[in-house]
């Protein structure tokens, strides 16, 4: 590589200058998948897995139709996810930071660099879209999130000092990191990694961007090479997938690009998307549950009028509501508390016996249900 422009489709890919050498795929993405789990501990191998996948696929954008979002969340705090985002940061196709940017300067930024998008970090996204004021205040950016999955469609705004239409190009890669729920149309367009905190014993490399960031940013560039190399046999790349619809839209790009790579990455790829997208469902399941237990909650401190109940009083009342599964499902004071440890709420005593108090429940209320009628 001589380190001009490669052009593939009307976009340009530039290797990194004086880079010469033919990269082997597979242990390129070896090479990958070690580091990440160097410095984190994944909640499974299948979430590795799409990660360094994922990171090698914002290189070869221009190849595809679709920018894959990718989702890091928890439900609580030190987990990993920002670490994880900063070793993407380190890794990807030229990250641009987004925490605390607008929609329109995101318009702007992806504006400048059309044939090669950059890549959106969001971390703590939670706090555009943890609640529902939070979420209405960045409507702009969500719909900018979303368009942005999908090539070709721009976002139309009036700009300049006439207020003239103008089209704004959207199509990037985007990481996103925060804890608790975020958008459905978000995460409907995602792979989804939910973090936990590490248990004992499972131990990890501390990250440090002095010290670790250049040979990082050395295994980065030649990720950009592979990309040089392997981008044009990429562009129009229709791999089979084990998933259909917007599931395989969304693994289209990572699947293609562990074919590419080859060695044992297409029957990883593949098996990463199963079990992730069978993840995603039960946890799809799992969230309706919570947000249904969270309505009724409500309903039973309304009606009773209270703001501290007795875990026995809740549980009694719960399992009383009509039609519920409460009462099919055994509801227990165990059940219900573990249930709760999602949203981070706990019991607690009146001095008389251990409750729950409705002011605990105000935040969860707030981001997850519609407000009362």
């Amino acid at each position: 590589m001589n380190g001009q422009s490669e052009e593939v489709g009307g976009a340009h890919i530039a290797p990194p200058t004086g880079v010469s050498e033919l990269i082997d795929g597979a242990a390129l993405l070896d090479e990958v998948l070690g580091e990440l789990k160097r410095f984190v501990v994944f909640p499974s191998e299948a979430a590795a897995v799409a990660v360094a996948l994922w990171i090698v696929a914002s290189h070869v954008l221009p190849a595809f139709e679709h920018a894959p979002r990718l989702v890091v969340n928890s439900p609580e705090k030190r987990c990993g996810k920002t670490r994880l985002l900063d070793l993407i940061a380190a890794l990807c196709h030229r990250p641009v930071s987004s925490a605390d940017a607008t929609a329109s300067a995101i318009f702007r930024v992806i504006g400048k660099n059309q044939e090669h998008p950059p890549t959106l970090i969001i971390d703590e996204a939670d706090t555009k879209f943890g609640t529902k004021r939070a979420a209405e205040a960045n409507e702009d950016l969500r719909r900018l999130i979303n368009a942005g999955y999908e090539r070709g469609r721009p976002a139309l705004r009036c700009d300049g000092p006439q207020n003239d239409p103008r089209e704004f190009p959207t199509f990037a890669m985007v990481a996103m990191g925060g804890i608790g729920k975020m958008p459905e149309t978000i995460t409907d367009r995602a792979v989804n990694i939910t973090m936990a905190r590490r248990k004992p014993g499972e131990e990890v490399a501390s990250f440090r961007s002095r010290r670790d960031g250049p040979p990082l940013g050395l295994l980065r560039d030649r990720i950009a090479v592979w990309a040089a190399q392997h981008v044009e046999a990429l562009t129009g790349a229709d791999p089979e997938t084990p998933v259909e619809d917007r599931a395989a839209d969304t693994w289209y790009p990572m699947i293609a690009v562990a074919d590419e790579a080859a060695g044992r990455w297409p029957e990883l790829a593949r098996s990463a998307c199963r079990d992730l997208c069978e993840q995603a469902a039960k946890d799809d399941e799992a969230s309706s549950i919570r947000i249904l237990l969270l309505k009724d909650i409500r309903d039973v401190f309304s009606k009773a009028g209270a703001d501290f109940l007795p875990s026995a009083v809740l549980v009694r009342h719960l399992r009383a509501v009509p039609e519920s599964p409460w009462d099919e499902d055994d509801l227990t004071y165990h059940r219900l508390a573990k249930h709760l440890e999602y949203h981070n709420i706990e019991s607690g005593s009146n001095g008389k016996a251990r409750g729950y108090r409705r002011a605990a429940f105000a935040a969860a209320f707030e981001s997850y249900l519609a407000p009362a009628q």
